[in-house]
């Protein structure tokens, strides 16, 4: 079988679809298989191709090309008689009895209970959390609170030796500039 490259055209209403692509496109299309098809990445028109048959498919050729040819495939409408390969409606559901759908409506039960219970676990440890952070908080607070309540008394208590060390310091001067006044009085009165 002959190799050809084809692109799918929509053309409009009615089923029309032009395919363009080497001279024998046309009837190669005709004779291709659905695996063929696809791998041609032509799956929409393949499947719609695939389900009618030949004598379905009218090809009428557009226009020639220095790039190539196009043809317009004309699909007939379905046919009453004809019935699809694959079912059109999703198949039937059995009916349930009275204990399957009491079985059902158990699990849904214990699905909802076991979610709540989950949720319900979740919200206390993120309140947990929050109370673990909070006392957290509260103790490095204090903590600071104690260590600045502790540097300031520390702090005072050098400022107050200072300020003691220096007026001993200023008391211990004066004693000596009087007892040098009282030395120099005792010396000049003699």
């Amino acid at each position: 079988m002959e190799h050809c490259s084809v692109r799918v055209l929509p053309l409009g209403r009615g089923g029309h679809v032009a395919l363009q692509g080497g001279v024998q496109a046309a009837k190669v299309w005709k004779g291709l298989s659905l695996s063929q098809l696809i791998v041609q990445n032509t799956l929409p028109v393949a499947c719609l191709l695939f389900t009618m048959a030949s004598s379905d498919i009218q090809v009428k050729e557009l226009e020639k090309r220095a790039s190539g040819q196009a043809f317009e495939l004309i699909l007939s409408p379905r046919s009453k008689e004809s019935v699809p390969e694959f079912p059109l409606s999703p198949p039937k559901k059995k009916d349930l009895s009275l204990e399957e759908i009491q079985k059902k409506l158990e699990a849904a039960e214990e699905r909802r209970k076991s979610h709540e219970a989950e949720v319900l676990k979740q919200l206390a440890e993120k309140r947990e959390h929050e109370k673990e952070v909070l006392q957290k908080a509260i103790e490095e607070n204090n903590n600071f609170s104690k260590m600045a309540e502790e540097k300031l008394t520390h702090k005072m208590e050098a400022n107050k030796e200072n300020r003691e060390a220096q007026m001993a310091a200023k008391l211990e001067r004066l004693r000596e500039k009087g007892w040098i006044a009282d030395h120099l009085r005792s010396e000049t009165m003699s």
